[in-house]
């Protein structure tokens, strides 16, 4: 397989930074730059891979510190989840505003909705739309990678708070059932903290979603 993945950990929150590109034409995107955008910038040049795009799965300040820096240094647009847009854009709904940073986004260049196909230089990447965490969070989804970028929707062995603003718990259970569990056992998840984990994995064994954690 032609694709490449790093994860880079940033900001305070411990945040999944992810590149991600196509070997064979270096195409690449970057998926939550939530800060340290100097390590972010170093290691694209590292990597040696064209960046065409910046990926948001939210729009939570731990997920956002270094998209406008990230956007400038390599004049690439912004791809976000349509629902997202006052969450990226209002301080106190994304929470920057009371971590002392008051983050506002600009306009992303693309608001995307549930299935839509992205054509990002040589990838291929399917939008869906998650929400329950957040108002607007959305998956990506490569399926000729057979991986998922699932930012704060699903982890291993758990799924994401709900008790945040714009945060609904049987919301975020329809999101994962009819989006995520919907999908092949041996897609790869890659969540916004924490390891990767697998789709079937998770369908056998997270206790959030097998009725274990309420036993």
């Amino acid at each position: 397989m032609h694709r490449k993945i790093e994860t880079l950990i940033v900001s305070p929150y411990a945040v999944n930074c992810y590149l991600y590109w196509d070997r064979s034409t270096g195409d690449g995107i970057i998926v939550d730059p939530g800060g340290n955008e100097s390590e972010i910038v170093e290691s694209v040049k590292q990597y040696n891979f064209t960046p065409r795009g910046v990926l948001l799965t939210h729009g939570h300040a731990d997920h956002i510190g270094a998209v406008e820096e990230i956007r400038a240094a390599f004049s690439i647009p912004l791809y976000a989840g349509k629902a997202e847009l006052e969450l990226l854009q209002n301080p106190e709904r994304n929470l920057s505003a009371v971590l002392g940073q008051s983050i506002s986004i600009k306009t992303p260049e693309h608001l995307v909705s549930d299935e839509d196909v992205l054509l990002i230089g040589s990838l291929r990447l399917l939008v869906l739309a998650t929400p329950g965490h957040t108002p607007g969070g959305v998956c990506y989804l490569d399926e000729s990678g057979g991986n998922l970028f699932c930012g704060d929707v699903l982890f291993q062995g758990s799924i994401g708070r709900t008790d945040l603003p714009g945060g609904d718990y049987q919301v975020l259970q329809k999101s994962i059932q009819s989006k995520i569990m919907a999908l092949p056992d041996a897609v790869v998840c890659y969540p916004g903290h924490g390891p990767r984990t697998m789709v079937g994995a998770e369908r056998r064994s997270n206790p959030f979603l097998t009725g274990a954690y309420f036993a």
